[in-house]
């Protein structure tokens, strides 16, 4: 018996790969597919199963593709509607792979067909689970994702998670391993923890929600507070997972037209396509096509392409670091964005050569805001995250998340001055593309972000420790 855990720091996300006797299954693949039947030629065995813990929100899966490819079953616990052939399980039932045994638990909660599959093996002990998004390390799923869908609210359904959790998960043993689908930095969850891997045992004495002798309305109360609004796409991945996409293969095809300046040009005026420069914000801030925004591809990318594009059928045209366009289009596709148009063939500085209109944006060092900043009269907004700013900020600034930037920005006075920053120069460059592409020049944005600005004499408030906060 194998197991691999196929793990993606852009989304925090944990497929998982199981070899027996020369049978195979997958549980919650991503939308690029090449990746496993590499793993399945490697092994020389057959992919007999693909297991779909729920209808993901954070990822469009590959099941589809990955079924079409190998003939394997898609698998989905009780009460999954798809739209599309696959085995609706029962709870409790058992699916072979080799000489290993998966059981089907029906966990609902995070949303009502979630399950969590419990791999028996060879000498029929129960060894580990993959529990989607019912259970994280430190953490357990949200409940507020599936209440439109389940005419629930999130109280009833963390109500459900409760005794999902009570009755199928924390009557294993302490020795069997916990194998979750996400870990920190997704939005599915609210406390995860950096590890991705734990067991029963762990868990029992270190979440939180799966303390001893603790009341379903604890619990409740407990695991409903403090929730974020989740991210605008989530809806569309749903239903991109429930009622099926177009191929990835389509979707690379299209991102990978080559484009020259003129018929990149052409493109933006005729369809009205967002322009997504993915280079670094080092790089972008010394110039870029005007109006294009920037999300560089050296981050939590997909995540935040998700959160502030929100319409998945936005069509998009992509100006990349040569040689990454490839890259760039699997990373869209993995949270949804298939309406991709093609790329700048040379980027960026093929643009430049043309002597196209460029763009800048107003970046000074940490040391040129310590020189300009008055605190107490200067405006300034910090757009890390409120833990973030709550740990520590710069004396009198305003707090101001990126990720809801499209609520404060209609507040911001065109005639006056403010600073930016977040905490190294990511987040304040998506920031300050879209403020300039709507019509802002009104700011001076901090290379370096909080980080840099540390290192300086300008007055801050006292440290805490986000784990407390």
């Amino acid at each position: 018996m194998q197991i691999e855990q196929i793990y993606t720091g852009c989304l925090a996300q944990g497929a998982y790969y199981i070899t027996s006797n020369g049978e195979a299954a997958i549980i919650d693949p991503l939308r690029e597919t090449q990746p496993y039947l590499d793993r399945i030629e490697r092994d020389g065995v057959k992919l007999k199963y693909i297991f779909e813990t729920h209808f993901h929100a954070d990822f469009v899966s590959g099941h589809l593709d990955l079924s079409k490819e190998t003939g394997a079953s898609i698998v989905y616990g009780p009460t999954a509607k798809p739209e599309f052939e696959a085995i609706i399980a029962t709870d409790n039932q058992l699916f072979e792979i080799g000489n290993i045994k998966i059981k089907v638990l029906h966990t609902p909660g995070h949303t009502l067909e979630s399950s969590t599959y419990l791999l028996i093996d060879e000498n029929g002990k129960n060894h580990a689970i993959f529990s989607g998004d019912t259970l994280f390390i430190g953490d357990v799923g949200r409940p507020d994702l599936a209440q439109k869908a389940a005419s629930m609210t999130q109280e009833q359904l963390a109500g459900l998670l409760f005794h999902s959790l009570r009755d199928k998960i924390m009557t294993l043993t302490d020795d069997v391993i916990v194998y979750p689908a996400h870990g920190a930095g997704s939005a599915c969850g609210k406390n995860m923890s950096k590890e991705t891997i734990s067991t029963i045992g762990n868990q029992k004495s270190n979440n939180y929600a799966l303390r001893a002798n603790m009341s379903e309305a604890e619990f409740i109360t407990e695991v409903t507070d403090g929730l974020l609004p989740p991210p605008a796409y989530f809806g569309m991945n749903v239903a991109m997972n429930k009622k099926g996409y177009d191929s990835f293969q389509e979707v690379l095809k299209h991102g990978m037209n080559a484009l020259s300046v003129t018929e990149f040009e052409s493109a933006a005026d005729e369809t009205g396509a967002l322009l997504l420069d993915t280079r670094k914000n080092s790089d972008f801030a010394k110039g870029f096509i005007p109006q294009s925004i920037n999300i560089g591809i050296d981050g939590d990318f997909a995540p935040w392409v998700g959160a502030l594009i929100a319409n998945v059928k936005q069509p998009i045209l992509l100006i990349t670091e040569l040689g990454r366009e490839e890259e760039t289009v699997t990373r869209l596709s993995r949270v949804g964005f298939d309406n991709l148009i093609g790329h700048l063939k040379g980027g960026f500085e093929s643009w430049k050569n043309s002597e196209k209109d460029i763009d800048t944006i107003n970046r000074i060092t940490a040391e040129e805001f310590q020189k300009q900043v008055k605190i107490g009269e200067s405006k300034i907004i910090d757009i890390r995250k409120e833990s973030e700013y709550a740990a520590e900020h710069v004396s009198e600034a305003y707090c101001k998340p990126l990720a809801s930037i499209n609520d404060w920005i209609k507040d911001i006075n065109p005639d006056e001055h403010f600073f930016m920053h977040c905490a190294g120069g990511y987040r304040s460059m998506i920031a300050s593309s879209i403020l300039q592409a709507r019509g802002f020049r009104n700011f001076s944005e901090i290379e370096g972000g909080f980080n840099a600005i540390a290192k300086t004499d300008i007055p801050r408030t006292d440290f805490v420790c986000q784990s407390k906060l």
